[in-house]
């Protein structure tokens, strides 16, 4: 059975290679593209994002004098090794390399290649980019921020949804999940009388996360109104315009709104929140394994990310604050007493 199987399959490679293989490159890649569009049914963004990669490598290609079918493992190394040299990121060449394999895989398996060129090529180890977080006076400014041009039902919602992501470092799951009342079925829900929030987290794990006194305010202000003006058809605390519970998708083109009509020169969205909420409560405790038990993270080492964002609020306030910080010392000697960890000049 197993021989019959193997015998399919190499006279079905055999078959591909007898096929008419396209003219030139364009048309290769063309029909490359109309594969991943119609028979993996990808979506048009990710087409698109692949005809860009591709457009490199024939342009590389050209240069080096090569048909796409004739490039060699050497010639994919240098031109990761030139794109690096350029200063393009590690991420960056990872996904355009990871382009160009699955390119050649698709060939290899047409049977118009002998190899995959791109099979081991590694590419620039990619830092691991930090979380976006808000300062302290940004959190406040959207937290504050009441909007004019909202129902006032609306504008009560969104005000209570800023204050749990922010003030309990929610992910937008959990907080879409949260029901208004305790129940045997509730995925989560908020205890009022005990200011906290009982949430669903990752790998179906619960946990219990303290509400300040601003979050509570902003959930009573909510939930006054919320049976009267939203007619909720479901146990949601959060809904919408037609009683449904609100999405994830929602929470983000309402925070992104939100924050652009407070002034925030960043759009925001809502992990950008929580990263805020954990790195605002490290700078000002500095306890760590408190953070990663409001975050709910398994591992600390998840959580020690926010160590750097740390770092980075006390050397900002360093620069700006200290008298020597911007002083380039004469000599060795001289750097010698700033030399604490924190002088990055």
């Amino acid at each position: 059975m197993q021989a019959q199987r193997d015998d399919r399959d190499a006279s079905s490679v055999t078959l591909n290679a007898d096929a008419a293989v396209p003219a030139d490159d364009a048309a290769l890649v063309e029909r490359y593209l109309e594969h991943v569009r119609v028979e993996k049914r990808l979506a048009e963004r990710t087409v698109e994002l692949y005809a860009l990669d591709l457009g490199k490598l024939r342009q590389q290609a050209a240069q080096a004098g090569v048909a796409l079918r004739e490039v060699q493992n050497a010639h994919v190394r240098r031109w990761v090794a030139q794109m690096h040299a350029l200063g393009r990121s590690g991420r960056g060449i990872a996904l355009i390399v990871s382009g160009w394999r699955g390119f050649y895989t698709w060939l290899g398996r047409q049977g118009w290649v002998p190899s995959n060129p791109v099979a081991d090529v590694r590419t620039p180890k990619a830092g691991k980019p930090l979380p976006k977080a808000l300062s302290v006076d940004e959190s406040v400014q959207l937290a504050r921020f009441h909007g004019e041009d909202n129902a006032p039902w609306l504008e009560l919602r969104d005000v209570a949804m800023v204050a749990l992501l922010y003030g309990g470092g929610l992910r937008v799951g959990e907080l879409v999940g949260l029901d208004a009342v305790a129940s045997a079925q509730a995925r989560g829900w908020v205890d009022l009388d005990a200011g906290e929030a009982h949430v669903l987290g990752k790998g179906g794990k619960r946990r219990t996360v303290p509400i300040g006194a601003g979050a509570l305010q902003a959930l009573r202000a909510w939930l006054a109104v919320r049976e009267g003006e939203s007619k909720p058809m479901s146990e949601a605390l959060f809904v919408g315009r037609h009683g449904t519970r609100l999405t994830a998708q929602s929470v983000w083109q309402r925070l992104k709104r939100r924050s652009s009509q407070a002034g925030l020169s960043t759009p925001v969205h809502p992990h950008m929140l929580r990263h805020s909420f954990a790195s605002h409560i490290l700078q000002s405790s500095g306890d760590l394994r408190a953070v990663q038990e409001l975050l709910g993270h398994a591992n600390i080492s998840t959580t020690q990310v926010y160590t750097r964002l740390d770092f980075q609020h006390l050397a900002k306030a360093y620069d700006a604050a200290h008298p020597r910080a911007k002083i380039k010392p004469r000599s060795v000697e001289d750097s010698a007493p700033l030399s604490d960890g924190l002088s990055r000049k």
